[in-house]
C-alpha cells in the first residue's frame, strides 16, 4: 500500500513539472526553442524595424537592373515577331538535355537507355519549324515546369523519393509565357517565363495575343498574394477558378465590379473582386471575375521592403514541407527566397546558382581559399535579409542572439554536431529557423566554410 501510494506521488510529481508542449524554452531542434519560432522575437531585436531598404522607386529600379545584367532571366516580351528553329531547338536542348547519370524510377529500378530514347523523342526536335510565329500565353492554374513532357518521376539514388530530377519549378497564376514548341503527342508545351525555362502541361496555359498578356501583368489597381497560399473562394458556376490555389507573390488585378452586382452568386462588398485568366475550351485566353476573401492574406499593393516586413513574410511559410522544383504544392529552398521577394515587387532568379551568381544584386563573393575566423568576420557584417549561400542551398539572416548569425531556410535536412561528437542528420523536410555555425555540410565542413557568397538586394 506504502509502495503503491509511493509511485503515484512521484508520477503526480513527474506529471507536476511536466513540460508544456506550448513552452516557449522547449526545444525542437539542439539549440531551437520554440521561442525562436515566434517572429515576433526577431522583429523586436531590430533597430530599425520599419525603415525602408528599398523604396517604391528603388524597386522598380532594382527590377530593371536585374533584367538588364542577369543572363539566367528572358526577355520574353521583347521576342521577335517571329523566332527560327536554331533558337528554339538550343533553348530546349539547354533546358532537356539528355541525362548522361544514372536515374532510378519509384520503384528504385535503373532507368534503361530505351527509357531515355523515348523522352528525348518526346522533344520532337525534327519538327521545329524552321520560322515560326512567337505565341504567347498566360498561365491558369499553379502548374509544374518540367525538365521533360512527362510525369515521369525519376531519383539519383534507388532509395530516394522526393528529389525528382525531372522537376524544375512551379508556375503560378498569371504568369506570362512565350510558347515556342509542344511535343511529340500535343500534351506539352515548351515556355519560357521571365525566370524558367521547361515543359508545362498544355491545358495549364490560356493562349492570347502579346499585348493583351503583358497588359494583364501590369494592370491596376491590384492586390498581391502575401500569405504562404490562399484560395479564391468557391463557386459552382466557374469550377476552373474555385478555389484556386494562389502562392505569395501573385499579383491579381481589381476587376471593375458594380458593388452590388453578385459574383457567381455572392455578394462583392466583403471580398476582393479579381480578373484571373481561364482557357476556353479552343484554348484561347479569357478573363473571369472570381473573389477572394477579404479574410484572404493580401495587401492592396506590394508590401513596404522593411526588414521587419522580410521575417514576417519569410515566417509564414514557417513549417511548410519543403518540396523540391516546388512539388508537394510547397517549394525549395531558393523558390522559398523567391517567393518571399515577390511580395515586395522584387524580381530575383529561380535557382541558388544564378541566385548567387546573379552580377544584379549587391553583397560579397566568398573565395574558396578563405579561412574560418575570416568567414566569421565576413559574416557579422551580415543583415536581417541578406541571403547566404552555400552549393546547392540558400538560407535568409533574420537576426543574432548573443551575437550567433541565425537563418530561416527550406530544406530537406540539417546536420549538426552531438555532445558525444557524432554528426546527427535531422531530415527537417520543410521551413525551419536554426543558428548558423552549428550546422555542418558534412562530418569535418562547416556550414559556414562552404558559403560561397553574401547577396544583399541591392547593388
Amino acid at each position: 500500500m506504502r509502495v503503491a501510494l509511493a509511485c503515484v506521488l512521484a508520477m503526480a510529481s513527474t506529471l507536476g513539472h511536466a513540460r508544456s508542449p506550448f513552452d516557449p524554452q522547449v526545444e525542437v531542434l539542439p539549440g531551437v526553442t520554440r521561442a525562436h519560432l515566434d517572429p515576433g522575437f526577431w522583429t523586436s531585436r531590430l533597430r530599425d524595424p520599419d525603415r525602408l531598404i528599398l523604396d517604391a522607386g528603388a524597386v522598380a529600379a532594382q527590377n530593371a537592373r536585374m533584367r538588364q545584367l542577369d543572363p539566367s532571366l528572358h526577355d520574353i516580351e521583347d521576342l521577335p515577331y517571329t523566332v527560327e528553329a536554331e533558337q528554339v531547338r538550343a533553348w530546349i536542348e539547354a533546358a532537356s538535355p539528355r541525362p548522361t547519370a544514372v536515374l532510378y524510377d519509384e520503384a528504385g529500378k535503373e532507368g534503361s537507355a530505351r527509357a531515355i530514347d523515348r523522352l528525348v523523342g518526346a522533344l520532337d526536335l525534327d519538327d521545329i519549324p524552321q520560322t515560326q510565329v512567337t505565341r504567347f500565353g498566360l498561365v491558369v492554374r499553379r502548374a509544374d515546369l518540367r525538365t521533360f513532357p512527362t510525369h515521369l518521376r525519376v531519383f539519383s539514388t534507388p532509395d530516394d523519393r522526393d528529389l525528382d530530377r525531372f522537376q524544375e519549378t512551379a508556375l503560378f497564376p498569371g504568369t506570362p509565357v512565350a510558347v515556342v514548341h509542344r511535343s511529340r503527342d500535343r500534351h506539352w508545351l515548351f515556355v519560357l517565363s521571365e525566370t524558367y525555362a521547361g515543359w508545362i502541361e498544355a491545358g495549364a496555359v490560356a493562349f492570347g495575343e502579346r499585348a493583351e498578356v503583358f497588359a494583364y501583368s501590369r494592370r491596376a489597381p491590384f492586390v498581391v498574394v502575401t500569405g504562404a497560399q490562399v484560395r479564391t473562394v468557391h463557386t459552382r458556376e466557374r469550377p476552373e477558378v474555385s478555389e484556386l490555389p494562389l502562392d505569395m507573390g501573385v499579383r491579381l488585378p481589381l476587376a471593375e465590379w458594380p458593388p452590388h452586382a453578385p459574383v457567381n452568386g455572392q455578394h462583392p462588398g466583403f471580398g476582393y473582386v479579381v480578373d484571373l485568366p481561364v482557357r476556353e475550351a479552343d484554348g484561347t485566353l479569357a478573363f473571369v471575375p472570381a473573389l477572394l476573401p477579404r479574410s484572404a492574406d493580401v495587401a492592396e499593393g506590394y508590401l513596404p521592403l522593411t526588414k521587419a516586413n522580410l521575417i514576417r513574410q519569410a515566417f509564414k511559410f514557417l513549417g511548410e514541407r519543403y518540396g523540391w522544383g516546388h512539388r508537394y504544392n510547397g517549394r525549395d529552398c531558393s523558390g522559398f527566397v523567391s517567393e518571399v521577394l515577390r511580395s515586395f515587387g522584387l524580381v530575383i532568379p529561380r535557382n541558388t546558382g544564378a541566385q548567387a551568381s546573379s552580377p544584379a544584386l549587391g553583397g560579397t563573393v566568398v573565395e574558396p581559399g578563405m579561412g574560418h575566423e575570416e568567414r566569421l568576420r565576413l559574416l557579422a557584417q551580415a543583415g536581417v535579409g541578406d541571403l547566404l549561400y552555400v552549393p546547392g542551398h540558400v538560407m535568409m539572416v533574420i537576426g543574432r542572439v548573443d551575437g550567433a548569425t541565425w537563418v530561416i531556410h527550406d530544406a530537406a535536412s540539417v546536420s549538426m554536431v552531438a555532445d558525444d561528437g557524432q554528426l546527427v542528420r535531422y531530415p527537417v523536410n520543410g521551413v525551419v529557423v536554426t543558428p548558423l555555425l552549428p550546422l555542418m555540410a558534412d562530418p569535418v565542413t562547416a556550414m559556414v566554410d562552404r558559403v560561397t557568397a553574401i547577396r544583399r538586394l541591392q547593388p
